[in-house]
């Protein structure tokens, strides 16, 4: 392993319950497991190395925090290679647990890969634009095409402040269009920053959804609760409630900040969305629309 790659912090092995009332059904949007390098190698091109977060560490997260159901996400550090994921899906689902996944694939994919990540419970791809080991926009419109035949959808990993006619280049696609971590965007260029505002005006229209996740990536604080990011979360649900969905981002992997503890994370989604219908559609009827529960 190269000395420039940095190797992350794991995660609070202790996640604490949250202080709200977690409704049934509720769903984890976002997370990742990681496995012994020897077994799941991780690509070269990569831009950070993850601690071991295995299957069983991540239900116990959910058996922590009141979560019914989740949505694993293949991350950067496997490239193409999906089959970490397909085990711990495997897993989930062998139990009776709902649980889906959004795997990474190259434009060419053939039909049969495709057909088992189907199989094992995938139901999109991840687009990443900011980490080695993602895709490339210029693949976007190829596996769109693909996929809306499948009723899968793309998620973006992508900073909203960086790229280049995000608003028009999301439009024109096929497929339902999810954005993680609220945009990936730095809380310091403000809510008026055309990259956020293209964002709002996608969920208006219902051109896209977005995770209500990762406030330690956008901060410039140190420690939950990131109040700066209460403004950008509040201004997304406002935008259109019922295209939000939260997630976990467990383990955590790639921030410069110090780790968070679950619970608190959790806890954020209540300071964000005081009215608990609205909270309880973020937690449970939007995931179950977005992915099929």
């Amino acid at each position: 392993m190269s000395e420039s790659i940095p190797v992350c912090d794991a995660a609070d092995p202790f996640p604490r319950a949250p202080a709200f009332t977690i409704p049934p059904g509720a769903c984890d949007t976002h997370a990742h497991v990681f496995g012994t390098e020897r077994l799941y190698p991780y690509t070269p091109n990569r831009t950070y190395t993850p601690p071991d977060a295995p299957v069983g560490a991540y239900r116990h997260l959910h058996e922590r925090l009141g979560i019914a159901r989740g949505v694993l996400v293949q991350p950067s550090v496997y490239g193409t290679d999906n089959r970490l994921q397909m085990d711990a899906l495997a897993y989930l689902r062998g139990q009776g647990l709902a649980y889906k996944g959004v795997a990474v694939v190259d434009a060419d994919v053939s039909e049969t890969e495709l057909d088992q990540l189907e199989a094992g419970g995938h139901c999109g791809v991840r687009m990443n634009l900011l980490f080695k080991g993602g895709i490339q926009w210029r693949d976007v419109e190829i596996l769109a095409q693909r996929l809306a035949t499948r009723n899968w959808h793309l998620q973006f990993l992508i900073d909203v402040s960086e790229f280049e006619d995000l608003e028009s280049r999301i439009r024109a696609l096929p497929v339902p269009v999810v954005v993680d971590h609220m945009g990936h965007m730095d809380c310091r260029k403000g809510l008026e920053h055309p990259g956020f505002q293209a964002l709002l005006n996608l969920l208006r229209d219902e051109q896209a959804w977005v995770k209500l996740s990762g406030a330690y990536r956008i901060t410039a604080e140190q420690q939950p609760p990131y109040t700066d990011v209460d403004l950008f979360a509040q201004a997304l649900v406002e935008a259109n409630p019922n295209r939000c969905v939260w997630g976990s981002d467990w383990p955590h992997p790639h921030f410069s900040i110090p780790m968070p503890n679950d619970g608190d994370l959790l806890d954020l989604l209540a300071r964000w969305v005081s009215d608990e219908a609205v909270r309880n559609r973020i937690l449970v009827d939007n995931p179950a629309a977005l992915y099929g529960f």
